[in-house]
């Protein structure tokens, strides 16, 4: 293994280290066994196992053997469905951008934050500084807030009992109930405006895209200027944000 930096957790890298023995082909593994693979002490061995056991990250056979466990497996598909969503989306994100000469995005929810799963450049459009993989507060974006439109009440509720609305402009919305009306409102139009709420002078619109299930999955926005952005035009961008949305959405019933 190369030399780490010492600011990394040595017992996590030790533990994908044993991780990765299972690469070889064999499914199961005793302790004796994968100590003598990965060249850690048998109690050290032991301790990694039982901590990823605890995290159903491993699990034991019948033969008292380690296997891999179904927490891998939900991960592994996870990212699966995240990347034949950025796959669907790249074609679609980069129509609307040709079309509305604007930065596209394309995001889920996840963690109570808009995880970007994609996105899309116009030449004329605003360059915004968010990269694919990173995350944004969902309330106070209009992909985030129109995610949460879409969702149950229970997971609606959960999300405002864990997280701290806190401003980042003085458009920024900072009460359960001000948020709470304004989601109501975006179901009943089908899409959610950010006035400046995150950034000033950054406006952004976003539609909801759901499954064969009629369930938000994901959303696209379009964020440009305020210098630029004129409410009479908010028809003709949702009219090209949603072809690309059914676009994606006809992928992923495709898909599934």
């Amino acid at each position: 293994m190369e030399k780490v930096n010492k600011e990394l957790n040595l017992s996590v890298i030790k533990a994908f280290k044993l991780l990765e023995v299972y690469l070889n082909g064999k499914e199961a593994w005793g302790v004796r066994e994968l100590a003598k693979k990965t060249g850690y002490n048998k109690t050290t061995t032991y301790r990694l196992l039982s901590t990823l056991e605890s995290l159903d990250i491993v699990q034991k056979n019948d033969d008292d053997k380690y296997i891999l466990g179904l927490k891998l497996f939900e991960l592994g598909n996870l990212v699966s469905v995240y990347k034949s969503l950025r796959t669907f989306s790249r074609i679609p994100l980069e129509n609307i951008a040709k079309d509305i000469k604007e930065t596209v995005h394309f995001g889920v929810l996840k963690n109570n934050q808009v995880l970007y799963l994609n996105k899309a450049e116009s030449e004329l459009g605003l360059k915004v500084s968010t990269q694919i993989g990173s995350y944004q507060q969902a309330y106070c974006t209009a992909l985030g807030k129109v995610l949460l439109a879409f969702s149950s009440a229970n997971m609606i509720s959960d999300y405002l009992k864990n997280v701290n609305l806190k401003a980042f402009t003085s458009n920024t919305l900072i009460t359960s109930k001000d948020l709470l009306t304004e989601l109501e409102q975006i179901k009943t139009k089908g899409y959610a405006l950010d006035m400046e709420e995150l950034e000033l002078g950054l406006i952004c619109i976003a539609i909801p895209v759901f499954n064969k299930n009629k369930e938000v999955v994901a959303g696209v926005s379009v964020s440009g200027p305020s210098s630029r952005f004129k409410s009479e035009n908010i028809v003709s961008y949702l009219s090209i944000i949603k072809k690309g949305a059914l676009d994606i959405e006809a992928h992923i019933r495709d898909y599934s």
